[in-house]
């Protein structure tokens, strides 16, 4: 398919490359950024200096970064969200009960994307972030919403972004997924096994609207040492799950 017919403003979609490209770099300059891209340098300036005049990224030592003014929109973005706001405290209280990370996250053009983070007294340090997106087969979360995905919706979802391997553990065989995602929907949440992160488990409930669509995963992610059997089979678990009804039932009558 032509770039033409896939982006019919194709102005634009080079502004996004840019930011996007900014921030998977962590900052660059014109040589730098118009070399990664395999764009005219006069191309790449006019960008950049379109964006800083409009607040949008800002100049530092010769580099280009992604300005806090993005800030103000995610932020809008999040809390516009009913499910951010019903969900909010009842993570808060999942991370003090637990310990650990509680996570929520949310499915938009078939990534997953973290809505919400909180970490416990006792959480290690990870790189996951509010706003961080993630392929949904590499967590728990993600794996909880693909479960309840209407069949079609899931094909779109393995097509259009693959099952890259993040992990040694993580699934990337289309039938493989599609057998844990039955055992998912059998016992009610789903787990990660070190298939993101080496060394972390994860649990995962679904949180689904009345007519029973996944609108989001609630999550809690732990270190090995401490998300034993016992912990990771059956503690956990339920938390999760007392959680996600709590938070579904607030959706209804909020």
């Amino acid at each position: 398919m032509s770039t033409e017919t896939t982006y019919p403003v194709k102005a634009a979609a080079t502004t996004f490359r840019i930011i996007e490209t900014l921030h998977e770099l962590d900052g660059a300059g014109v040589a730098e950024l118009a070399d990664y891209l395999d764009m005219p340098k006069s191309t790449v300036h006019d960008h950049l200096r379109t964006l800083t005049e409009i607040e949008y990224l800002v100049q530092r030592d010769g580099e280009y970064h992604v300005g806090v003014r993005f800030l103000e929109l995610g932020g809008y973005v999040r809390n516009e969200l009913k499910l951010h706001r019903v969900a909010a405290p009842e993570i808060k209280k999942l991370a003090e009960d637990t310990g650990e990370h509680a996570n929520l996250v949310v499915e938009e053009h078939g990534m997953g994307i973290f809505l919400n983070k909180v970490k416990g007294k006792d959480a290690v340090q990870l790189d996951t972030h509010v706003g961080m997106r993630v392929h949904l087969h590499t967590t728990a979360t993600g794996k909880a919403i693909l479960a309840f995905l209407p069949e079609d919706r899931l094909d779109e979802i393995i097509e259009q972004h693959g099952l890259p391997a993040v992990t040694k553990n993580t699934i990337t065989d289309r039938e493989t997924l599609k057998e844990e995602l039955a055992e998912i929907r059998d016992r009610g949440y789903a787990i990660d096994d070190e298939e993101r992160v080496e060394g972390m488990r994860c649990v995962a409930a679904p949180l689904r609207d009345s007519s029973g669509y996944p609108i989001g995963g609630l999550s809690v992610s732990g270190p090995m040492s401490r998300f034993n059997d016992d912990v990771f089979v059956e503690e956990i678990p339920n938390k999760v799950l007392s959680t996600a009804n709590v938070i579904e039932v607030n959706m209804t009558y909020a």
